[in-house]
């Protein structure tokens, strides 16, 4: 394919010009007036009394370029040589603001403003509206966030996904006709006479294809590009400002700028989505109750965009979704389980993921629509976040303030410690009792009280991460009040901690169950716990893994320390049964035996492993005759030899002393011997590289 890297005034305006034009010559008047009411599936469109603001149109463009991107630098040095264009817009924008937050600092004085919150949130939604996709982007994400904004607010704010004024429907078919080739009575045995729906970048229309299909048809609006090229460059500018004179200000504002604006500009390439929801399918279509439609590439254009058409109800309409038997809860359990395994296994992920482009069908699947903002997640920033999860949860705020540095938010030269004490004093706070108290605002909100007091900057691919995950967390709350995204989160981790063999996740596994020397029970057991809970957690494959790992060079370190806990547990499940038989004996013959002591220590630990037999055996996949296939691999390994051989001459160390302790030395102890119960084990740590640790 040819692609041509282009500024948004590269896109083919021309046709958008030409079907302007020839749809008002061909009805004989202007074009209809877009305050009109909307049939949509037998309902009507709420009256939306203003329209999208029209842009100036952009000099035409090279019509035979397939795609576009955005070119920041190129982008600049045009507007640059427009100030006149450039400060009728920005005036077009402040003052509208200006007036509206003036209009609520008058109120709140005057105490009206309860009374007044109805008209204020019409007068926001049509504010947005009126300045077009770039500020309707921000309203959709605000109207997720009920924990954010009053209920009037969310209710007129979510009317910004999927009620806005449409266009002509004359310059809609035109741009069918010059995309596919021929008119749309043609191509499409039905087609709505009006959109069902209008968004930011385009309208839809319910068609059926001469095959049978039904149908959803995606026309682009237009003069869509130069309004968005317009306004990216005046937020450019002030982002720079701002970064530059403002000095608590670190983060990359003009890179997260430069991200956005990047993801609208593929927005705007139908047949990027296109190939976007098909990557999407591929990824994550085989989930469990995931649905991702179907593209249809002959009746698709840069301009239009014919997918199979999704019956189905809006997420923050639970009611409606429980009166149709399908459990609300249930998909944004699902929509969660989706969101990590894109953010944190494949990278690929949604990057607009509002109530309009998640649907309940009533056959109880979760259906995503709407792919034109994807992005990706790196794999170095995936096993970032996946440690910073872990090292959170388990307030390890050392590893945390390390996660940060290995994610860009900190420099490596960076001073981490009074970062350090600065995490625990916030985050213990807003972690609450448990993981189930966590959730994504209140981590963000008292990070960025944390951003302006250390040196933090906010890299450009966080921005539609958080923008992701607080959107799906503010539909997660519509449904239930109380859901926490992390409590959520963690089993998933807790699988991949366990199962992934990526190198990081198992540094990062060792790092969590081994301290100072010692074996992290109650670490092990937590994980165990968690993991079981995530629906495709396979106990075989947590053995397999975890043997590859133990057996390879870089688990030697771990090899050490288990030495030592295998032969403390076998030492004292040994010397438990002991007492057990000791006390039968006892009771049975009335003689009175001497009971081995068992250390507080080991007696936890004893407690510990009970709990997790207990765990192993209700998890899924556990069958005691998978252990069988493991032995010749153990027998013949010379690494497990080799732990055989330490263990066997661990325990038998421990005997020699407790013999020696009980039978011999029984007056020296008694007199105050400091001959110790339980030995350690004589075994020199390993010398590791920083690449074998």
């Amino acid at each position: 394919m040819n692609v041509k890297t282009a500024t948004l005034e590269s896109v083919p305006f021309a046709s958008e010009k030409r079907a302007a034009s020839n749809a008002s010559s061909r009805n004989g008047n202007a074009p209809e007036d877009l305050n009109s009411s909307v049939i949509v599936e037998g309902e009507l469109l709420p009256d939306i009394h203003q329209p999208l603001e029209p842009t100036p149109m952009l000099p035409p463009a090279d019509i035979e370029s397939e795609e576009v991107r955005y070119d920041p630098e190129a982008n600049t040095a045009y507007y640059r040589q427009r100030p006149f264009q450039v400060a009728v817009r920005f005036l077009r924008i402040f003052v509208p603001f200006f007036t509206f937050s003036f209009g609520l600092w008058w109120d709140s004085r005057t105490g009206t403003n309860d009374r007044k919150q109805r008209q204020q949130a019409v007068q926001l939604r049509e504010m947005l509206t009126r300045l077009g996709p770039a500020f309707i982007k921000v309203g959709q994400a605000v109207s997720t966030r009920p924990d954010l904004v009053p209920p009037i607010y969310l209710e007129e704010l979510a009317k910004l996904q999927d009620q806005l004024p449409p266009f002509d429907n004359a310059v809609a078919y035109q741009f069918i006709e010059e995309e596919l080739g021929s008119p749309p009575e043609e191509i499409y045995a039905e087609l709505t006479e009006n959109p069902i729906a209008a968004a930011s970048l385009g309208q839809v229309y319910k068609g059926k294809l001469k095959t049978g299909e039904v149908v959803a048809v995606k026309v682009q609006r237009p003069g869509l590009a130069q309004g968005i090229a317009l306004d990216m460059y005046i937020l450019r500018q002030l982002a720079g400002l701002i970064q530059k004179n403002v000095k608590r200000v670190r983060s990359d504002l003009v890179g997260i700028m430069d991200e956005f604006a990047a993801r609208i500009y593929e927005e705007m390439d139908y047949n990027h989505e296109g190939r976007n929801a098909e990557r999407f399918a591929k990824l994550y279509g085989s989930l469990p109750d995931i649905y991702v439609p179907k593209i249809y590439w002959g009746y698709t254009g840069r301009c239009v965009l014919t997918m199979e058409w999704i019956t189905g109800t809006k997420l923050t309409q639970p009611e409606a979704i429980r009166a149709q038997g399908v459990d609300a809860s249930h998909l944004i359990d699902v929509g969660v389980q989706c969101s990590l395994r894109q953010l944190l296994e494949y990278g690929f992920f949604h990057a607009d993921p509002h109530p309009g482009n998640l649907l309940a069908t009533p056959e109880g699947k979760l259906a995503y629509l709407d792919f034109g903002m994807m992005s990706e997640v790196k794999p170095p920033q995936r096993y970032g976040l996946i440690e910073a999860i872990v090292h959170l949860v388990n307030r390890d705020f050392e590893g945390l303030a390390q996660d940060y540095v290995k994610l860009e938010f900190l420099t490596p030269d960076t001073d981490l410690t009074p970062i350090i004490p600065a995490f625990a004093a916030v985050f213990s706070e807003a972690l609450g009792a448990s993981v189930a108290e966590i959730n994504i605002k209140s981590i963000t909100d008292q990070l960025s009280a944390l951003m302006y007091e250390y040196p933090f900057r906010v890299p450009a691919y966080y921005a539609l991460i958080i923008r992701s995950l607080v959107t799906l967390e503010g539909i997660a709350i519509n449904v239930d009040p109380d859901f926490k995204v992390l409590s959520k989160a963690y089993p998933y981790v807790a699988k991949r901690l366990l199962t992934d063999p990526a190198p990081e996740l198992r540094a990062s596994l060792r790092d969590l169950l081994f301290k100072d020397g010692s074996f992290r029970w109650n670490r092990l057991e937590n994980l165990l716990r968690n993991a079981r809970g995530n629906s495709d957690y396979d106990l075989s494959q947590v053995v397999d893994q975890t043997l590859d790992y133990l057996l390879s060079e870089r688990g030697e370190l771990i090899r050490y320390y288990l030495v030592d806990e295998i032969v403390k547990g076998i030492d004292t499940l040994a010397t438990s049964a002991f007492n057990r038989f000791s006390d039968s004996l006892g009771e049975q013959f009335g003689l009175t035996l001497n009971r081995s002591p068992i250390s507080a220590d080991n007696q936890k630990a004893l407690d510990h492993i009970r709990r997790i037999w207990g765990i192993l055996q209700d998890s899924r996949g556990f069958d005691p005759t998978k252990i069988l296939p493991v032995v010749p691999r153990l027998v013949f390994n010379p690494q497990a030899q080799q732990m055989g051989q330490k263990i066997a001459g661990g325990l038998a160390q421990r005997a020699v002393a407790r013999f020696i302790r009980e039978f011999l030395l029984t007056e020296e102890t008694d007199s105050g011997s400091d001959f110790p119960a339980s030995p350690s084990l004589p075994i020199n740590q390993p010398r590791l590289s920083p690449a074998r640790q």
